[in-house]
């Protein structure tokens, strides 16, 4: 009989670095403050592409509280560090209003050869997100697991959107990250594979034609992980409130075992074509959760909150075993408070309203940004 997973959980946040009085993404961060992080928070921070982007990750967690005190310390740790020399972090997928052009990339050889291959669409990567690792041991269940999670991935980027606006610019959409995200090769849903070994079958074709160095250049939604035993989750804009965060950690850790309990019950999670789930992540990227996602089975447009009753439905047990029936059910008042590409745009409009002109609202977006990554930490 299959082992049950460990299901053990880890989180990489990335944030944007800005400068505190101006709001103004920076363009260079201070040599010296990487090594600070790293006195603070050892291996847990590391550079990012850009060097106005920072990213954290938590160690391995066997429970959500773990998680949720291991990223209060790490946004905690960055933040006291960034402060120190002026610059303040915003934990959200695009900046308001800088320009792309104007960024640096890390000196890094990986960081080079990116900007080498990718030439304009690596210029525009100045996006960030929230990465999820679910412990599954064994390799093949990582793939099975894969295929039958896409399903819910529209669902779960509807509840992070962070990214509305983008160089000045209202986008329309409430994750413009993906937009940007979506311009790299081999990213979006997965495909599908019978097995592990078809999957690195498949991603070899890909190294041995040294179009890639190894499976880490697959950017899709959700992937086997290739440093770690776990099922990594991809699509979510990164949240401003760390609380928001949580519940998408949550979540997706229920959904993972509720599939292993319908395995034990030769079940499984029907499968639908990327024809039909990228028009749910379109509609998630578009609308977030406004305008509802399709209902295959029904074959109609059903207003979120409906879906999101019958997803908590489906883990519901498997929120009670993990002890996080209040971190799933957060996803509620998400609705109710909504987004951080919500409070962007009311934030935005509230100040255009009261007389401020356009630069001096975007300027107020990112004021509130840093006030909310920081809620509930210091």
């Amino acid at each position: 009989m299959l082992k049950e997973p460990s299901f053990s959980i880890g989180i990489e946040e990335e944030y944007l670095l800005v400068d505190k009085e101006t709001g103004n993404l920076i363009r260079e961060a201070p040599p010296s403050m990487l090594p600070e992080c790293q006195e603070v928070l050892a291996e847990q921070v590391t550079p990012e592409f850009f060097q106005s982007q920072i990213e954290v990750g938590t160690r391995v967690c066997h429970t959500i509280a773990e998680a949720r005190d291991e990223l209060k310390r790490l946004r905690s740790g960055v933040s006291s560090v960034a402060a120190k020399h002026g610059l303040a972090i915003i934990a959200a997928s695009t900046h308001p209003f800088s320009s792309t052009q104007s960024q640096k990339h890390t000196n890094k050889d990986r960081y080079a050869i990116l900007a080498r291959d990718m030439q304009a669409v690596a210029r525009r990567m100045v996006i960030s997100g929230m990465h999820v690792h679910v412990g599954i041991e064994d390799a093949d269940l990582r793939i099975d697991m894969m295929d039958q999670t896409s399903y819910i991935l529209p669902h779960l980027l509807a509840l992070s959107t962070s990214s509305p606006f983008w160089e000045g610019d209202n986008t329309g959409l409430k994750s413009y990250r993906i937009a940007v995200w979506n311009e790299l090769p081999r990213t979006g849903l997965p495909e599908r594979f019978s097995s592990f070994a078809d999957y690195q079958r498949h991603v070899n074709v890909l190294v041995d034609a040294g179009v890639i160095e190894d499976s880490s250049k697959v950017w899709w939604d959700i992937r086997p992980s290739m440093r770690f035993p776990t099922l990594e989750m991809r699509i979510p804009d990164i949240c401003t409130r760390l609380e928001d965060g949580i519940c998408l950690a949550a979540l997706y850790r229920c959904w993972l075992r509720m599939l292993y309990r319908l395995r034990v019950n030769n079940q499984r999670w029907r499968t639908y074509a990327n024809l039909l789930l990228n028009e749910n992540r379109w509609r998630a990227q578009r609308y977030g959760f406004e305008q509802g996602l399709i209902d295959y089975g029904q074959g109609q447009v059903v207003p979120y909150a409906r879906l999101l009753d019958e997803l908590l439905g489906y883990i519901n047990e498997d929120a009670e075993f993990f002890g996080c029936i209040d971190e799933v059910t957060h996803a509620r008042t998400i609705l109710g408070q909504g987004t951080s590409a919500h409070w962007q745009l009311q934030t935005y409009h509230e100040a255009i309203t009261s007389g401020a002109s356009h630069d001096e609202a975007l300027k107020a977006v990112v004021d509130m940004l840093i006030e909310e990554t920081m809620r509930g930490i210091e």
